[in-house]
């Protein structure tokens, strides 16, 4: 049987008279983005699209490890002891992510590059190219060892942050939730209020389509992968002043010499997750928090991650494989408080 989430507040704002439902799309991030868009027949979809494009193409300039010209790319090279006065909207994505670190007793760092390049997730000596093996227990204690030990030091007031000594910074699991808001705050900008956002699978949506409905959109769910795996009923939510990420362990992943060893790294550790989570939904008004709150929570599993999701009020979903084949699901407060019973 079908569930349904519901928001706490909804605006009675309508969309135009006039208004039909539009549609565009493009590329980015390595993924593909969609915007949907109640919007009266004289809207200007080219120079809307250029616009969107150009708020996704800002946070790739900035923010991507992938580009070696990218903001980020350029402090990772940087020489140690050195100062990089970073753009306003870099400086914010990595301080939040920072306060996420620091609040999930470092499950999720922005800090851990180095960890992901060396299990073959980063952009060079990657897990699917000729001739990767998985990194030795002792290279992933001195990587271990080098992340405990720095501290990075940022400025507020000229945005600036120190480079300690080969930081190996990755925003992945923050930027693509950024990007949707983006998004979100351009279409804001140019006087659109009902929309549906979405970037690789990750969404935020406002006000209402052209016929008064909620933008429905339904939770991800993990792929079965046995016969006899059994899926939790599905949820579906009234995506309507919020954001939605979804955190797997199906998303990318490597075997070798018989394990499996997943894209999500535990940055205390060193090692991939092996905690039976298979997915991780967090709800929330801003689709960066989503994103990063849906990681933190996975790495430190279960137990530990409903107990901080209650602390921080966060609407949380855990998909958890049990070993007769089925999910176990398990919710936290503000998300329960959402279904509609």
């Amino acid at each position: 049987m079908r569930r349904v989430l519901l928001p706490h507040v909804i605006s009675d704002a309508a969309p135009p008279a006039q208004a039909v439902l539009r549609e565009l799309r493009g590329l980015s991030m390595g993924t593909s983005w969609s915007v949907w868009l109640a919007a009266d027949a004289g809207t200007d979809l080219a120079s809307l699209q250029r616009g969107l494009q150009q708020q996704l193409d800002d946070v790739v300039a900035q923010m991507s490890h992938w580009q070696a010209d990218s903001d980020l790319g350029r402090y990772n090279r940087a020489p140690a002891g050195s100062r990089h006065v970073l753009p306003p909207a870099f400086f914010d994505v990595l301080m939040f992510a920072l306060e996420v670190a620091q609040a999930s007793g470092g499950a999720y760092n922005p800090c851990a590059g180095a960890l992901v390049n060396l299990w073959g997730f980063g952009p060079t000596g990657r897990y699917d190219e000729a001739g990767f093996t998985a990194p030795t227990p002792a290279r992933l204690a001195a990587a271990c060892a080098s992340l405990q030990q720095l501290t990075l030091a940022a400025d507020q007031a000229t945005r600036s942050v120190c480079q300690p000594a080969a930081v190996q910074l990755d925003l992945s699991a923050v930027a693509k939730g950024y990007g949707v808001d983006r998004l979100a705050y351009y279409l804001q900008a140019q006087g659109h209020q009902h929309y549906l956002v979405e970037v690789g699978g990750e969404l935020r949506g406002a006000g209402v389509k052209p016929d008064g409905q909620p933008w429905w959109v339904a939770l991800e769910q993990p792929p079965a992968t046995g016969a006899q795996e059994v899926a939790p009923s599905p949820i579906v939510l009234a995506l309507h002043g919020l954001a939605v990420a979804t955190s797997g362990d199906y998303r990318r992943y490597f075997e070798q010499d018989g394990q499996r060893y997943a894209h999500t790294i535990d940055p205390r550790s060193g090692w991939p997750i092996s905690n039976a989570l298979a997915s991780v939904t967090v709800i929330h008004p801003h689709c960066m928090a989503a994103d990063a709150w849906s990681t933190a929570l996975t790495v430190l599993g279960p137990q530990a991650g409903l107990q901080l999701a209650e602390q921080q009020g966060l609407a949380a979903r855990m998909l958890c494989r049990q070993a007769d084949g089925s999910f176990s699901e398990t919710l936290s407060s503000a998300f329960s408080s959402m279904l509609d019973r």
